[in-house]
C-alpha cells in the first residue's frame, strides 16, 4: 500500500540551535527534519531505545520501519542524498498496544533486508527481503529453530564480512537468557553462537547493550534484574569476544566460563537495587576499543538522578556524571514506565582528527526535547549541551542509524514525537509523524 505524506513542517522551525549550561562549547550541529509518513503513537514502541534499528542504511539507499495507526509494520526507503521516500505498508502487524513489541531492521552485505517485529514473551517473527535493498518481504521463517517460543528484545547487528549478529532474550523478566545467533553470508543460514551467554539460573535475567566494534570485538555490558519490578535492577557487568562470540572474556583478559552467571560476571560499577538504575541502554567504543557505557541511575549522596558514563581508560573502569539534572524521580514498578527522562544512547564522532562523545536523551527538565551534549575525549569528560529537536517529542527514545554513522559519519535519528502510559496502558495521542532527523556538524 502506498500513501502520501500530508504534512507540511516549517523549515523555519528546525534550524535553531540552543546552547545551555555550559562555557564551552565542544560541537555545535544544526538538524533538519525530513519526514516520511504518520505512525501510531498511543505508547511508545515506535521508539524505544532497544529498536536494533529503527533506521539503517544500505549502499545506495536509507530504510525506515515502524507501526502505522493500524498495527502494520511500514518499511520506507530513500536513496542517499534524497528527501523522497518510497513507503510500502507490508501485510505483517504486531502488538502495538505493548511498547515493548518494536521493529528490529538491518541490512546484510548483499543488500536483503532483515525484519524482526512484535515480540513480548512469544514465539519468533523474521522473514527478508525477496530482493536487494527492495521493499517487499517473503514469508515468516525460523532461524535455527530452537529456543525460539518465548522470545523478547530482537537486536540485529552488522558483522565486517557482511553476515549478521542477532541477541534475544529467552525467557521472562527476571527469569531469562541471552542468545547469539549468527547470519553466514555465503549459505545465508543462521547457526547459533551461544544459547545462553548470560544466564538468570532461573532466578533473575540480564538486561543488555551490545556493540561491535571496528576490529570486530563484540562487547556487551548489562544489568541484572531480581524481579519484574525496574526497583530491582542492580550493578553494571562487561563481557568482549575477539572471536566473533564463541569465547568470552573480562576487561582483564581473563577468560568466561560459559554461561557467565551473578557469580563470575565482571562488575564494572557496583550500583545497589533501588538505585534509579534504568536497563537497556547503549554502549560504544573509541579507536582503541576501550568500552564507554551510557546509563542514568542515582548515587550514594546524590540529590538527583544523573545521566552516567561508565568507561574503561587505562586500564581502570571510571564513572564519570555526564549532567547536572535537579528534576528526579523514582524508577519504580513493572512493566513499561512513562519516566521523565528517556534512556540515553552514546556514539562517537570524529570531528576533525578527533574523537568526540555524543549523549543523547529526552528530558522532562528541558520540556520534552532531545538534548544532545559532547565532550572530547579526555582524562576529563566535560559535557556541552544543545537542543535539537524541532518540537518537544513526549516520551521519545532515541535510535539511530548505525550503519550510516559508520560509513559516513553522519548521526541521523528516528524521529517522533510518542506518548507512553504506565505498564502496557496508552494514553491518547493522534497518529504523529514519522521522519529522519539529521544531525550536521557545524
Amino acid at each position: 500500500m502506498k500513501f502520501k505524506l500530508s504534512l507540511v513542517i516549517v523549515l523555519a522551525m528546525l534550524m535553531f540551535t540552543s546552547c545551555h549550561r555550559t562555557a564551552k562549547e565542544n560541537v555545535v550541529f544544526n538538524p533538519r527534519l525530513v519526514t516520511i509518513g504518520e505512525g501510531w503513537a498511543e505508547n511508545s514502541v515506535n521508539a524505544t531505545i532497544f529498536r536494533k534499528n529503527s533506521v539503517v542504511s544500505s549502499a545506495n539507499y536509507q530504510f525506515v520501519a515502524y507501526y502505522d495507526s493500524t498495527a502494520h509494520v511500514v518499511l520506507a526507503r530513500r536513496k542517499h542524498g534524497s528527501e523522497k521516500w518510497e513507503i510500502s505498508q507490508t501485510p505483517y502487524t504486531g502488538n502495538i498496544r505493548d511498547a515493548h513489541n518494536v521493529i528490529s531492521l538491518m541490512v546484510d552485505g548483499n543488500g536483503y533486508l532483515h525484519l524482526s517485529w512484535d515480540h513480548h514473551n512469544n514465539p519468533l517473527h523474521y522473514c527478508r527481503s525477496l530482493e536487494p535493498e527492495g521493499l517487499e518481504l517473503g514469508e515468516m521463517m525460523p532461524m535455527t529453530g530452537e529456543n525460539e517460543t518465548v522470545v523478547s528484545y530482537p537486536e540485529f547487528y552488522a558483522m565486517a564480512d557482511g553476515g549478521l549478529l542477532f541477541a534475544y532474550r529467552d525467557g521472562g523478566s527476571g527469569n531469562g537468557n541471552l542468545v547469539l545467533n549468527r547470519y553466514d553470508l555465503g549459505t545465508q543460514s543462521w547457526s547459533r553462537l551461544q544459547t545462553s551467554l548470560i544466564d538468570g539460573e532461573g532466578q533473575r535475567n540480564a538486561y543488555w547493550q551490545l556493540f561491535v566494534d571496528r576490529a570486530g570485538t563484540i562487547h556487551v555490558s548489562w544489568v541484572w534484574r531480581e524481579t519484574p519490578d525496574v526497583r530491582s535492577n542492580h550493578d553494571m557487568s562487561y563481557a568482549c569476544s575477539k572471536d566473533g562470540g564463541k569465547s568470552w572474556e573480562k576487561s582483564t583478559g581473563e577468560k568466561y566460563l560459559i554461561p557467565i552467571t551473578e557469580s563470575t560476571a565482571e562488575v564494572v560499577q557496583a550500583i545497589p537495587q533501588g538505585s534509579n538504575l534504568i536497563n537497556q541502554t547503549s554502549m560504544t567504543t573509541d579507536q582503541e576499543g576501550n568500552p564507554f557505557i551510557a546509563t542514568y541511575f542515582k548515587g550514594k549522596g546524590d540529590q538527583c538522578t544523573q545521566f552516567q558514563i561508565i568507561y574503561r581508560r587505562d586500564g581502570q573502569w571510571q564513572t564519570s556524571a555526564a549532567t547536572s539534572r535537579t528534576l528526579d524521580f523514582d524508577l519504580g514498578g513493572v512493566g513499561s514506565r512513562s519516566i521523565p527522562i528517556s534512556r540515553p544512547q552514546l556514539m562517537i564522532l570524529k570531528v576533525g582528527e578527533e574523537q568526540q562523545l555524543v549523549l543523547i536523551y529526552r528530558d522532562e527538565e528541558e520540556d520534552n526535547n532531545i538534548v544532545l551534549a559532547t565532550s572530547a575525549l579526555a582524562d576529563e569528560l566535560k559535557w556541552t549541551s544543545q537542543i535539537v529537536s524541532p518540537y518537544p517529542v513526549d516520551r521519545w527514545e532515541p535510535s539511530y542509524d548505525s550503519e550510516l554513522l559508520k560509513s559516513q559519519n553522519k548521526l541521523n535519528l528516528y524521529f517522533q514525537k510518542v506518548a507512553q502510559g504506565q505498564a502496557e496502558t496508552t494514553v491518547a495521542m493522534p497518529p504523529q509523524p514519522v521522519g529522519v532527523l539529521e544531525l550536521e556538524m557545524n
